[in-house]
């Protein structure tokens, strides 16, 4: 078997909800928990830090990989979806887990009692899930990094017993899963909180919000800490190309290698993750801690947050697709020095696309397209809606003739956006590195 014939098993096996969306969910731990007892709960052997949200979990996950990796902890680190190869799932120090060791899980896995008797057979994420547990156990990491993959409460991450669980805020996704309202997405990710494990709580937003996180965490008996009610970020200065410069209480200046205006949120959050996790025994240094921060992206090999691809014209990608992401992305674009804005755009057919598309400028040059995911909205489909935010432009099958027609159109001291999606973002990854 060929890496390539051992992704394909896993894509199409077992249903890949970035391919599928609502198809491939599936609720409850009870496969989890097979999968758990036939590789000897692997997840037991190091310490873990257990990161949800709805927007910023990815960013705030390699950067305290990256953070932990700097003060010399083996650490693992367990993230999604992926952009370009699987493999960006499963780190071990910034390191993809090799095409080998999927291979090897597909064959063991494939012909085993568990997974023809199993019934209904296993999810996509349940399977990259017990392949990380199982690759950090191996590779014997301190420590290692896992990020939620949906909700909370019922996500097949949400069986570790770690030493920290981190919420980085609460928007509208996944609303057919988590419910309709802030509070009831709250709930869900709630659900990582656990009895005897701090937990930091990055943005709260409504009051009803905090609500469900002060009654989940009395319930257990455990600590909250509200990162925005810390004193530990100061001030801080933003350039749209060189990122933050942070002026904190306890670490001095710190550079953030991170562009987004989104990132001023995570580092509250990750600096309160850090006040914490050493008050626990970890002894986080100040100079790991900037280090870290200034070199995320080398340590960690995170890609798709506001990623600057070309200088002239300024092309970026970030792979904020909902209300709360889109609210960081379109301030942004406007502040950011420019002459004219194209947008290389397209969404899936699970969002909120009516409300994404009425926070765009209406000034901008539209290319609609389409991902090469099942859950890609058709083109035209989603040109109309935009149609009738008086967002105009042309539609393209795909985004690499999207990408080819703005870059014919734009000019040096223009702006070419690229985003709407995670799958778009993929798709122009492996378009440019290709």
């Amino acid at each position: 078997m060929t890496y390539q014939e051992a992704t394909t098993y896993l894509f199409t096996a077992a249903p890949l909800f970035q391919n599928i969306g609502a198809g491939a969910y599936k609720e409850g731990l009870s496969n989890t928990h097979l999968l758990d007892d036939h590789f000897g709960h692997p997840h037991r052997n190091y310490r873990t830090i257990h990161v949800g949200g709805t927007n910023g979990k990815g960013s705030t996950s390699h950067t305290l990989a990256a953070i932990l990796q700097s003060q010399g902890y083996h650490v693992g680190l367990y993230t999604s979806p992926h952009l370009v190869d699987f493999r960006e799932r499963i780190r071990v120090d910034g390191e993809m887990i090799p095409e080998q060791r999927v291979i090897d899980f597909v064959e063991e896995l494939k012909d085993s009692h568990l997974w023809k008797e199993t019934v209904g057979g296993f999810s996509f994420f349940e399977l990259a899930t017990a392949l990380a547990f199982q690759y950090f156990a191996e590779k014997g990491v301190d420590v290692a990094v896992i990020e939620v993959g949906l909700g909370g409460r019922l996500d097949c991450t949400n069986i570790i017993q770690p030493d920290l669980s981190i919420i980085t805020n609460i928007s509208f996704d996944h609303i057919q899963f988590l419910g309709n309202t802030l509070p009831k997405i709250a709930y869900e990710k709630a659900g990582i909180i656990k009895s005897g494990v701090p937990a930091v709580i990055g943005e709260t937003g409504e009051k009803d919000v905090k609500a469900v996180f002060e009654n989940e965490a009395a319930k257990v008996g455990t600590q909250l800490v509200f990162a925005e009610e810390e004193d530990e970020l100061l001030n801080f200065d933003f350039s749209p190309t060189h990122g933050y410069t942070y002026q904190t209480k306890t670490y001095g200046t710190l550079q953030g290698e991170l562009c987004g205006y989104c990132q001023e949120k995570n580092t509250r959050t990750i600096l309160a993750a850090v006040h914490v996790l050493n008050k626990q025994g970890y002894g986080i240094s100040t100079a790991s801690v900037s280090n870290g921060m200034r070199h995320v992206c080398e340590l960690t090999g995170l890609m798709g947050r506001w990623q600057v691809i070309c200088q002239q014209p300024l092309t970026i990608c970030d792979t904020g697709h909902n209300v709360g992401g889109m609210q960081y992305i379109t301030r942004q674009l406007q502040e950011t020095p420019h002459r004219r804005l194209h947008i290389i755009i397209g969404m899936v057919n699970d969002k909120d696309v009516n409300t994404v598309l009425s926070m765009l400028p209406k000034d901008a040059d539209y290319y609609f397209t389409q991902a090469s995911v099942q859950r890609a909205m058709p083109v035209e489909e989603f040109a109309g809606i935009a149609q009738k935010h008086l967002l105009h432009g042309t539609c393209h099958p795909n985004v690499a003739t999207a990408y080819s027609a703005a870059k014919q159109n734009a000019e040096k001291d223009d702006i070419i956006f690229v985003g709407g999606s995670t799958f778009i973002v993929a798709d122009m990854l492996n378009n440019i590195l290709s």
